[in-house]
């Protein structure tokens, strides 16, 4: 059954899904690699429009598959489809242009985060709403960290206290981050690192360990276990 999106919702999700994922190995493009039987795409969006504030969903895919991400996306839940470009900022900028007037709050998602839980896209959002520039959700770093040089030799030992691992999706005031968009030079991966650019504070909310990026092979075998999991 189709979701449906809250018409009265402030909340647009873009979805940057136009990235080859060569780390995958050899394929579709990563958005449209099947876990369970079905694309990280679709796992994605279903949880997106699961969340109650969410009013848009703009994917941005790859340029020869927009159609065919349209058809797949149409029994899921009411997203538009945009060509994404050669590189993550412009398929989020080209995604931000296709928002229509009316949500005040852009979330920007990784299709790779297809476990993301409906409940910390609210939270990214309710902090927004609460009067934050920019959110970022974050889990704490477990593992040691150690600053190397070229020759691999250990420089020292990173104090991890002070050090997050940022996930997705990441909320922003949309004027922010059209503003950050519109001023951007250098091609960055992080969308809040182009509003940190412009001097804008970003905060952080607890993350969710369900919102894994799912970048290798070994990734997507956990998704899968905790899928499996969940039923």
């Amino acid at each position: 059954m189709t979701a449906q999106l809250n018409p009265r919702g402030d909340v647009a999700v873009l979805v940057p899904a136009a990235g080859a994922g060569v780390r995958l190995g050899p394929g579709r493009p990563k958005a449209l690699r099947l876990l369970a039987g079905e694309p990280l795409l679709v796992h994605a969006v279903r949880r997106l429009a699961a969340a109650p504030s969410v009013h848009t969903i703009v994917v941005a895919a790859p340029a020869a598959e927009v159609a065919a991400v349209r058809e797949l996306l149409a029994p899921v839940a009411p997203v538009t489809v945009v060509p994404g470009g050669a590189e993550r900022q412009a398929s989020v900028a080209a995604a931000l242009a296709a928002v229509p007037a009316g949500p005040a709050i852009i979330l920007v998602h990784d299709a790779a985060r297809a476990l993301t839980p409906p409940e910390l896209v609210e939270s990214v959002a309710a902090a927004v709403r609460g009067g934050r520039a920019a959110v970022i959700p974050v889990l704490p770093v477990v593992d040691t960290i150690k600053e190397v040089d070229a020759g691999e030799v250990v420089l020292g030992t990173v104090d991890r206290s002070a050090l997050r691992a940022v996930q997705t999706p990441q909320g922003f005031r949309r004027s922010v981050l059209t503003a950050a968009h519109a001023a951007a030079g250098d091609s960055l991966t992080d969308d809040a690192g182009l509003v940190e650019k412009q001097g804008v504070a970003v905060s952080c909310v607890p993350g969710s360990e369900y919102a894994l990026k799912i970048t290798r092979p070994f990734d997507l075998a956990l998704a899968e276990h905790l899928l499996a999991a969940a039923d």
